[in-house]
């Protein structure tokens, strides 16, 4: 793999410290709650679904661990790194691709990654090398000059990965990033995804709705109406709920938790 696009230092992280952490994290919108005592941890490395329906809060924890939202009860860190302490620590370790296209489509793919990277304090020479690795690895090298307009719904999806890995984060948080695309995209935008992260060694944190976007090695954490109802591997959540699979594990953990709220 080319070095310009393998993670920074772990040397300077410690392995053992989470890639996130969330503590004891709620939220509300006036009378509405929207998360409620939510904790959890990621390992580095580790590919995790947050795994709920549309309006479980899965946004909502994604604008507070990017501090779109002020964090007002609960903690959230970045590789032992508070969000609400020390930002620019936090930050500087984190990629993210929101569920909003957020490209400017006016741009080329290239003009769109260099605007970027200038606002993470890379210089220019090395941005585009880091970029024509990464749109290499993903498909798009032929389409750099075009403008973002031109792209298909899984070629925004696949530029703004691309931009989210330009600063070689080491944890990278992605909000339902296949909606609205078809199967095909959706499954190639997955692949790219595990390719992309696994061998640096990056740890990821997937929001999704959609049950065939979780592999049995994942890992899940399961949001239901703002609470998390159950997290851990794939197979042992299956294993615990007598289900035969993630879907039917998903329904009987939220049913369960249904009757007890």
């Amino acid at each position: 793999m080319t070095a310009a696009i393998t993670a920074p230092g772990m040397a300077g992280v410690d392995a053992a410290t989470p890639a996130l952490s969330i503590q004891a994290l709620s939220h509300a919108y006036g009378a509405r709650q929207a998360l409620v005592n939510v904790s959890f941890e990621l390992t580095p490395g580790s590919f995790t679904a947050l795994l709920g329906l549309n309006g479980a809060g899965k946004s909502t924890l994604f604008s507070l661990a990017t501090r779109l939202l002020a964090t007002r009860s609960g903690r959230i860190a970045i590789f032992g790194h508070d969000i609400a302490q020390t930002p620019g620590e936090a930050l500087r370790l984190l990629g993210v691709v929101f569920q909003p296209r957020t490209v400017d489509l006016d741009l080329s793919l290239m003009q769109n990654l260099l605007y970027h990277a200038a606002l993470h304090g890379i210089g220019r020479g090395q941005a585009r090398e880091r970029a024509e690795a990464l749109l290499t690895r993903v498909d798009l090298a032929d389409r750099a000059k075009s403008k973002a307009r031109d792209l298909s719904g899984g070629e925004m999806r696949r530029l703004e990965i691309v931009r989210a890995l330009l600063h070689q984060p080491q944890l990278l948080l992605l909000d339902e990033p296949t909606v609205g695309l078809d199967v095909k995209a959706r499954s190639e935008i997955i692949g790219h995804v595990r390719e992309l992260v696994t061998k640096p060694g990056i740890a990821v944190l997937w929001a999704t709705h959609l049950f065939d976007e979780v592999a049995d090695q994942d890992d899940v954490v399961v949001l239901h109406r703002g609470r998390v109802v159950a997290q851990g591997p794939v197979a042992r959540l299956v294993a615990e709920a007598g289900a035969r699979d993630i879907h039917a594990a998903f329904d009987r953990l939220t049913q369960i938790a249904g009757e007890a709220a």
